[in-house]
């Protein structure tokens, strides 16, 4: 199946839905990691609305990415509990160590780096979530610990 009959067929099992919109850009996210870029243009015909409609949606919400993630999607909360418990540092430290800013991946696709406002997990702030896992009271060693122990998990997968 090609990524657009992937798309179309999303589109179809979600477009009765009320606001259908939304339910339709986390089932394709869900199914490629992001949203491909021809996306907006099948979405946006098959709901007759404008592509603007459909971007100024994904745009609004930080969830939604444009393009592929890193094999280690790594999101640093930004909200103000986890601001209270040095979570600009933590991020700093983050775009050091890993090379790239919000929204970016490592030259070798290895990670990605989000911002997210609110994991939930205020009374343990900082926190970092790394793909579905979530770590509180992250320090910059326990970042460098936690991206040595991925990286050594990604060599023994390629070996």
């Amino acid at each position: 199946m090609t990524e657009r009959e992937a798309i179309s067929d999303i589109i179809d099992a979600h477009r009765h839905l009320e606001g259908s919109l939304l339910p339709i850009l986390h089932a394709v996210q869900d199914r490629f990691g992001y949203l491909p870029p021809n996306s907006n243009r099948l979405i946006a015909d098959a709901l007759r609305v404008s592509e603007a409609d459909v971007h100024g949606v994904i745009s609004f919400y930080h969830y939604f990415r444009q393009r592929p993630p890193g094999k280690h999607a790594v999101s640093v909360c930004r909200a103000e509990a986890c601001q209270a418990q040095g979570c600009r540092q933590l991020e700093a430290h983050i775009k050091t160590r890993l090379g790239i800013d919000f929204h970016d991946v490592t030259d070798d696709g290895q990670f990605s780096l989000e911002p997210v406002y609110c994991l939930g997990n205020c009374a343990t702030g900082p926190t970092v979530r790394v793909n579905n896992t979530i770590y509180g009271r992250m320090s910059a060693e326990k970042v460098d610990r936690l991206f040595e122990r991925l990286a050594v998990d990604t060599v023994r997968l390629l070996s």
